[in-house]
């Protein structure tokens, strides 16, 4: 009977064979006696191999523990009776695998370490164990680096191409998007805009010449395909499609996002660069009697992004020459003018559409356009007042302040001239 004993499997809490006992106890008083077996224990653990060392037969291994944590101990003492390759369908969970890493390191059980590191390292985590991993490795030191290879930072190359990647799936620069694809460019547009974002901590995304490169070829791009949408839509039989509509209303919507992302690469200007030399064109198109009574959507998405350009030139973000600031004004304020006193008439006719300037939207444009107004040479600024005064709409948008200033202004211009030539002609002369 002895000798088939001794042939047996060693396992945990066999009293027959154990020949060394383990008391767990935790800061409650909770006390458990475990039968183990000082051959596995002192294979398995080094800990253990020096606490063995120095027993004799008869004496009880004590380990104290927190309740927390209690239940890990039991599992590291399971897993030392099992072979390696049963550990990573041992674990069960992340904060299971968690636990019983930090008992193992106290432990010294290098061989159970390692599984639980390449379980941690390989299994998904949602945010919260990610939360208590990054806890847990801050205490751990250089064994938890493979754990957390994945959140580490990348190398600025890797991420340059990661961002230049989104870019083009974000702008259909790179081809049309799949049809499934609709959801995966908004996703990279979102993306976008966080490595982009400058909040606690650093934009993910360092902008150099090369990505600025890449955008401004996406920017001439877009700007070039919504063109040539749009003037398609002239050669349109059914101008009341919405699908037609929908299309160039996608088009407007991406350069509108542009708008957004690329004060954040200091290339704003290249945007206003491009509006200017494409407003007459879009503008001849979209005034033509063919859309006159049509694609409203489109013509409220036009003076939103206008009155992104205006806000960016007239509040100085955007530096550019008078003359093409003039250009701008000139062009773009009689549309605005014009259309919203046609989309309020649309909306108080038809209680369902859905095409108006709202009030934030009419006040941040006239706000950008009295700026606007103010800054340019004050010839200039007479010729606008001069023809908003003459306009049937008057009431929007209201220069009556920019006309107020440039009354004074030119006021006390005079004034100083008169002031100067006095002055020249009270000098004495000498001889």
């Amino acid at each position: 009977m002895e000798s088939t004993r001794e042939h047996e499997p060693c396992r945990l809490g066999v009293q027959v064979t154990s020949d060394v006992r383990l008391c767990l106890l935790n800061n409650e008083g909770r006390s458990e006696l475990f039968y183990c077996h000082s051959s596995i224990l002192t294979e398995k653990s080094k800990f253990f191999a020096e606490k063995l060392s120095s027993l004799d037969s008869t004496t009880c291994i004590e380990i104290n523990c927190s309740k927390l944590d209690y239940d890990h101990h039991v599992k590291l003492l399971e897993l030392l009776y099992l072979p390696c390759e049963s550990h990573l369908g041992f674990y069960g969970s992340v904060k299971s695998a968690l636990g019983i890493l930090q008992v193992a390191i106290a432990f010294q059980c290098e061989e159970i370490t390692r599984s639980c590191i390449q379980y941690l390292e390989a299994i998904p985590w949602d945010n919260k164990e990610e939360e208590e991993i990054m806890e847990a490795a801050s205490k751990l030191g250089p064994v938890a680096v493979p754990i957390l290879a994945r959140i580490q930072p990348v190398d600025f190359t890797v991420a340059k191409s990661v961002f230049v990647s989104a870019f083009h799936f974000a702008t259909s620069t790179a081809g049309p998007c799949p049809p499934f694809g609709e959801e995966l460019k908004s996703s990279a547009q979102e993306q976008i805009e966080f490595m982009l974002r400058e909040d606690e901590d650093m934009p993910l995304i360092t902008v150099d010449d090369e990505v600025k490169s890449v955008v401004k070829r996406g920017l001439s791009f877009m700007f070039s395909s919504f063109e040539s949408k749009l003037s398609s839509l002239l050669n349109e039989s059914d101008l009341a499609s919405k699908t037609a509509e929908a299309d160039i209303l996608q088009g407007l919507s991406d350069i509108d996002w542009m708008s957004d992302i690329l004060p954040k690469m200091e290339l704003m200007k290249d945007f206003v660069a491009i509006w200017a030399e494409t407003s007459e064109n879009i503008l001849g198109i979209v005034e033509d009697q063919k859309l006159k009574s049509v694609m409203w959507g489109l013509k409220l998405k036009l003076i939103e992004v206008c009155g992104k350009v205006l806000k960016a030139v007239g509040y100085g973000n955007v530096i550019l020459p008078a003359d093409f600031r003039v250009q701008i004004l000139k062009l773009w304020l009689p549309f605005i003018r014009k259309m919203k006193p046609l989309l309020d008439s649309k909306s108080d006719e038809e209680a369902s559409f859905p095409y108006k300037m709202d009030e934030d939207l009419c006040q941040s444009i006239e706000g950008a356009i009295v700026s606007f107004v103010l800054a340019l040479p004050s010839n200039d600024q007479a010729d606008i007042l001069a023809d908003w005064m003459k306009a049937e709409q008057v009431k929007y948008p209201d220069l009556t302040e920019a006309f107020e200033v440039w009354c004074y202004r030119t006021k006390s211009a005079k004034r100083r001239l008169t002031e100067t030539v006095d002055e020249v002609d009270d000098a004495p002369i000498s001889l």
